[in-house]
């Protein structure tokens, strides 16, 4: 299907994704903050001052990290970054969010961590950026619920090992 688009795109767009993880909301809000557990998901180093007001930063700081203000911090319910200029971000005025929300499903067990994006300029320069952002966190987010969904079994990694793991267990993988 072709998209006919207008030629001055002067709006902004967004994205959506769900996921639903048999995990409690504390997990699933520990994977969002915890810079251990994003490392493992993401691939990246993360810093985070988890509060409001703090700083959510995702990549080695000055080569391609993605720095946010942390906007809405609702312990175990929310989470929304403002992102502020980065290098590989196209000149625009307009402002970068991601909202994460985090419901129970008490009958199941299990916790939907909704993602909601916006304020993309719809912008040609933008494209490339748009689809490596909304792709890139379409496969964290299904990277979130398989780290949780299946953590290592320790006594496994640690029967291969001949000497002791040199990282203490992660908080929310229970071992």
């Amino acid at each position: 299907m072709n998209v006919v688009r207008k030629p001055d795109r002067s709006g902004t767009r967004g994205y959506a994704h769900l996921v639903e993880v048999n995990a409690p909301p504390a997990r699933v809000w520990l994977a969002l903050t915890e810079p251990a557990l994003i490392r493992i998901w993401s691939g990246n180093e993360a810093e985070i001052d988890a509060r409001k007001g703090g700083v959510y930063r995702m990549g080695k700081r000055g080569s391609g990290s993605r720095e946010a203000h942390i906007d809405v911090f609702d312990l175990n319910r929310r989470l929304r970054l403002i992102y502020l200029r980065g290098d590989d971000f196209p000149p625009s005025n307009s402002a970068v969010v991601d909202d994460f929300m985090l419901d129970v499903r008490k009958a199941d067990g299990m916790t939907s961590l909704r993602l909601l994006g916006s304020g993309i300029p719809e912008a040609a320069a933008w494209d490339q950026t748009y689809g490596r952002i909304r792709i890139g966190w379409e496969r964290w987010m299904a990277r979130i619920k398989v780290t949780l969904e299946n953590p290592p079994d320790a006594r496994k990694v640690r029967a291969k090992r001949a000497d002791p793991p040199r990282d203490p267990p992660l908080p929310g993988l229970d071992f």
